[in-house]
C-alpha cells in the first residue's frame, strides 16, 4: 500500500482511511455530508497527492502531447491547462488527464493514479519524436482547496494576484514561502486552486493552509466529498463512467476531441461521429426518495434493461438522488422517465442534462 506524504497528519487528525488507487487515502474526517457542504459553501482542503504528474519537454514534447491525446494542445498558451483524454486505436479511453503548458518546449501531464503506470508506458510506446520524460509523481504533493472562500484564504500565503488567475489557468510562485504551481482547477465545481508543490514542503502548506482558513470555515475533506462534489456536478470519473470501453463521443466529451489533428483513435472515432453513436452517458434525478449506486440497472418503462448506473449518489444540495449511466440513444432524452433498480424496486427517475446543481443552489 502506497501513501502521501500527508499520511500521518490524516491519521492523527482521525481521518477514516480506505485503499484507493494502490494508496492508503483519507476517506472522510468529520463526515461526507458535512465536507461536501462545506465544500458548495465555505471550503475545503483535500490530499490528491496520489495522482501521477508527468514532465514532458523539449522539441518533441507537443508532437508527442498532439499524437496521444485527444484534445489540441498547440492551442495551449503557456500559463494554461487544459482538459484531455488517452484513446486506444479503437476510440476506447485509456485514461483523461489535464494539460500543462509550463514553458515553451515544456508540459506538464496529470494522470489518474491507478493509470499511472499504464499511461506512462503508452507514451514511452509512441515517443518516436525524442520527447524528454520525467515521472515526478512521488516527490509531488497536490492539494485541492476548493470552495467560494479558497482565494481569501490562500491569498493569505502568497504575493500571486490570485483573482488573475482565469480559470483552467494557473501561475508559478510561492505559498508559504516555498515554490508551487497555483492553478485555477479542480473537480468539484465550487471554485478554487489545486496547488502541486515538492513533498518536502506538502506538510507546512497543508497546516497553513489550515490556520489561515480556520475563520473562513475550512476543513479537512476526504474523497468521499469529493465523489459526491463531482457526482453532482455530472463529472466522469475514470473506471466508472469512462473506461477503454467508452468513447469520448459517447461519454458526452465530444469538446475535447479536435478531428483538426492527427492523434490515436482518430479514424475510429470520426467513423463513430459519421454513424452516430449507439449510447449516451446521460444524468439523472431520482423522482423517489432511493439512492442510486453504481451496477443499478436502469429500466425503460417497459420494465426492459437498457442500462447500468455507472456513478450514483445522495445529493445533499439537492436532497435527492442523482446518478449517470450509458442508455441506447433513442432513450437518452431529456425529461425522459427511466427507472433504476434499487433493493429490488424499481424506483422512478428522470433524464436530465447535467450539472444537477445551478450556482445559486
Amino acid at each position: 500500500m502506497n501513501a502521501t506524504i500527508l499520511l500521518p497528519w490524516h491519521q492523527s487528525s482521525g481521518a477514516r482511511l480506505a485503499p484507493f488507487a494502490g494508496y492508503n487515502m483519507p476517506i472522510s474526517y468529520s463526515g461526507i455530508t458535512e465536507e461536501h457542504l462545506a465544500v458548495r459553501h465555505k471550503a475545503g482542503l483535500f490530499d490528491v497527492s496520489h495522482m501521477g504528474e508527468f514532465v514532458i519537454s523539449g522539441a518533441g514534447a507537443l508532437p508527442l502531447i498532439q499524437h496521444t491525446t485527444t484534445n489540441d494542445a498547440a492551442r495551449l498558451s503557456i500559463g494554461q491547462a487544459q482538459y484531455s483524454c488517452f484513446t486506444k486505436e479503437d476510440g476506447g479511453i485509456l485514461d483523461d488527464l489535464l494539460v500543462y503548458r509550463l514553458g515553451e518546449e515544456e508540459y506538464m501531464l496529470v494522470v489518474n493514479a491507478s493509470n499511472r503506470l499504464q499511461d506512462w508506458n503508452w507514451l514511452v510506446r509512441f515517443n518516436t519524436m525524442g520527447a524528454q520524460m520525467e515521472d515526478v509523481s512521488l516527490n509531488r504533493a497536490l492539494l485541492a482547496l476548493q470552495g467560494p472562500a479558497s482565494t481569501e484564504i490562500l491569498q493569505k500565503l502568497t504575493d500571486i494576484n490570485l483573482p488573475e488567475i482565469a480559470y483552467y489557468h494557473f501561475a508559478e510562485g510561492e505559498i508559504a514561502s516555498h515554490p508551487a504551481i497555483l492553478s485555477a482547477t479542480g473537480y468539484t465545481g465550487a471554485g478554487g486552486y489545486e496547488i502541486y508543490v515538492k513533498n518536502e514542503y506538502a506538510l507546512e502548506i497543508w497546516q497553513k493552509i489550515m490556520t489561515a482558513g480556520k475563520t473562513e470555515g475550512l476543513i479537512p475533506a476526504g474523497l468521499g466529498a469529493r465523489d459526491t462534489l463531482r457526482t453532482e456536478m455530472g463529472y466522469c470519473l475514470y473506471g466508472n463512467d469512462i473506461t477503454e470501453d467508452t468513447t469520448p463521443l459517447e461519454a458526452g466529451l465530444s469538446w475535447i476531441v479536435k478531428f483538426t489533428k492527427d492523434f490515436i483513435g482518430r479514424a475510429a472515432l470520426e467513423k463513430q461521429k459519421k454513424t452516430g453513436v449507439a449510447r449516451r452517458l446521460c444524468g439523472f434525478i431520482m423522482e423517489e426518495k432511493a439512492i442510486p449506486r453504481h451496477g443499478c440497472l436502469i429500466l425503460a418503462a417497459n420494465e426492459r434493461t437498457i442500462g447500468t448506473v455507472t456513478s450514483g449518489t445522495h445529493s445533499p444540495i439537492l436532497q435527492r438522488g442523482v446518478g449517470m449511466g450509458y442508455v441506447p440513444t433513442e432513450n437518452a432524452c431529456e425529461n425522459e422517465d427511466i427507472w433504476i433498480h434499487i433493493r429490488g424496486k424499481a424506483c422512478k427517475a428522470r433524464i436530465v442534462k447535467p450539472p444537477f446543481i445551478s450556482k445559486k443552489q
